[in-house]
């Protein structure tokens, strides 16, 4: 079998594909790792080749760019990283690489419960009114339409913040809902999942989506299809959706009678006859979501399971010998933050010192934790160590620290960060350095913690160019790159967990 030509490219300097992930009518998508962030997984998607004259080259761009900027304003849709064209002039654009179950085969095996149905649906409604609502782009307002919701299009992934975060896929057919534009009349779509207005190629808009979540949301609470065709035709569909009422939902299957409406409304044959938005469809998720979800397990938000904790003993003389901690007479009395290895009885634990105004302490002691690891193997191997602490009322308090991965201390401390997953931070007053104020735990991602073991090993092999301030410049561009976004999924988690972190 010959080998795919693009499998171990390299675009840009920077993206390494290692392997064909999948292939549709727009194009191919290959799993790459970026090495400017030490080899962190990404996904690329090129356009086909079929495709390639200037008016799809243009889409293609205009695409990139539109899910780039929908985005940033939504954590459940996947993001746009980059964009560019290979040497060959084949247009292409970099995404985070998701991994996770698809909707369709875990409600492929049951039903879902409907405390996690209730939560699956809320965060997908988030993405599409988001997406519905529209952005600007070149200065206008552009209002995007899905035209394919459907249970393999959304992907379920495991998230620190948020447990279980749903991440809607393929807006890459999306078509764009113009002002004052004509719209193209083309049929796209998967047939168990069209609205009857999209069977006949109308001009589409928000209550398209809104029919296909509609038959989505029944297919996940009966574990079957709402509408049984005559045969699986274009023609057999197209009676069906316009003609045949929903089949009724089993009684013992207790849906409440205002989701059950809801299921109705979605699923009319006449636009008019649907909820008007996503926001409408909300205000009947949201309440039930809050009734049914009391008994959801805990979000993990840098929380130990009770598994991981450490015995109450044991954390007590921890934190005692941490507010025992007095400041560094080597370390300036400033406004800064470094790590430090510190000794303890059962071993050494990783540290990040701390130094703010004392009011400041205060304000931060009910905070939502939040850390994330950048790596950078070029031209110096140096790590950049993220911290924020988010409060609702005090909004966030960054506390990045950069480790030097050609140094004994670098190299302990990422080692020991990724082997006991979790570190201490040591707040010290800028009013009165003479003793530490207060500690804070902080548990890692073990996604992260193997990503660490592997820096660490990596940068054994590296050699030292003498350049550890540019990497510190290009992990710091990175840092401004992501700040929206991790303050926009902390808002996120604020919003739908108010007291998940105290």
């Amino acid at each position: 079998m010959p080998q795919d030509p693009y499998t171990d490219r390299v675009l840009a300097n920077r993206y390494h594909l290692v392997e064909l992930a999948g292939k549709g009518a727009m194009g191919r998508v290959y799993r790459a790792e970026d090495t400017l962030l030490g080899g962190v997984t990404v996904a690329v998607k090129f356009l086909a080749q079929t495709l390639l004259n200037k008016r799809m080259r243009d889409r293609f761009e205009r695409e990139a760019t539109i899910c780039a900027l929908l985005a940033e304003k939504t954590i459940h849709i996947v993001r746009v990283r980059d964009y560019g064209v290979d040497t060959q002039e084949v247009p292409y654009y970099v995404m985070e690489f998701l991994e996770g179950e698809s909707l369709s085969d875990l409600i492929r095996q049951r039903a879902l419960p409907l405390s996690r149905f209730l939560k699956v649906i809320r965060q997908t409604c988030l993405g599409l009114q988001c997406a519905h609502e529209g952005i600007i782009f070149k200065g206008e307002k552009n209002k995007i339409i899905h035209r394919d919701i459907k249970p393999s299009n959304i992907l379920l992934v495991e998230d620190s913040t948020l447990g279980e975060l749903v991440k809607i896929l393929d807006f890459g057919i999306a078509k764009l809902i113009e002002e004052n534009r004509e719209q193209t009349h083309s049929f796209m779509g998967t047939l168990a999942y069209c609205s009857p207005e999209q069977m006949e190629g109308k001009e589409l808009d928000n209550r398209s989506d809104i029919y296909s979540l509609g038959v989505m949301m029944y297919e996940m609470l009966a574990n079957e299809m709402p509408l049984l065709p005559e045969n699986n035709s274009f023609g057999g569909w197209y009676k069906a959706h316009h003609d045949y009422k929903p089949l009724p939902l089993k009684s013992e299957l207790n849906i409440p009678p205002e989701l059950e409406n809801l299921l109705d409304r979605c699923l009319a044959k006449k636009p008019d006859d649907r909820p008007k938005d996503m926001g409408e469809i909300l205000k009947v998720i949201e309440p039930l979501a809050e009734r049914y979800n009391r008994d959801r397990d805990p979000v993990r938000i840098d929380k130990e399971t009770q598994a991981d904790r450490p015995s109450p003993k044991t954390e007590s003389t921890l934190e005692d010998l941490c507010l025992k901690m007095t400041w560094p007479k080597k370390m300036p009395r400033q406004k800064i933050v470094f790590p430090r290895l510190l000794r303890t009885p059962k071993g050494a634990i990783s540290t990040l010192w701390i130094a703010i105004e004392q009011q400041d302490i205060f304000n931060r002691r009910l905070s939502t934790r939040y850390n994330q690891f950048l790596f950078s193997t070029l031209p110096h191997p140096m790590l950049l160590w993220i911290t924020v602490l988010y409060n609702p009322q005090h909004g966030p308090r960054w506390l990045p620290c950069y480790l030097d991965l050609k140094t004994p201390m670098g190299q302990n401390t990422t080692r020991l960060l990724g082997q006991s997953g979790s570190y201490r931070m040591l707040f010290f007053a800028l009013e009165n350095f003479s003793k530490c104020q207060h500690v804070m735990h902080s548990t890692i991602d073990p996604e992260q913690c193997k990503r660490l073991l592997n820096w660490a090993d990596t940068s054994k092999g590296l050699r030292d160019a003498g350049q550890a301030s540019m990497s510190k410049n290009l992990l710091r561009q990175e840092f401004e790159k992501l700040k929206p976004k991790i303050l926009m999924k902390l808002e996120a988690v604020q919003t739908q967990y108010p007291a998940s972190d105290a």
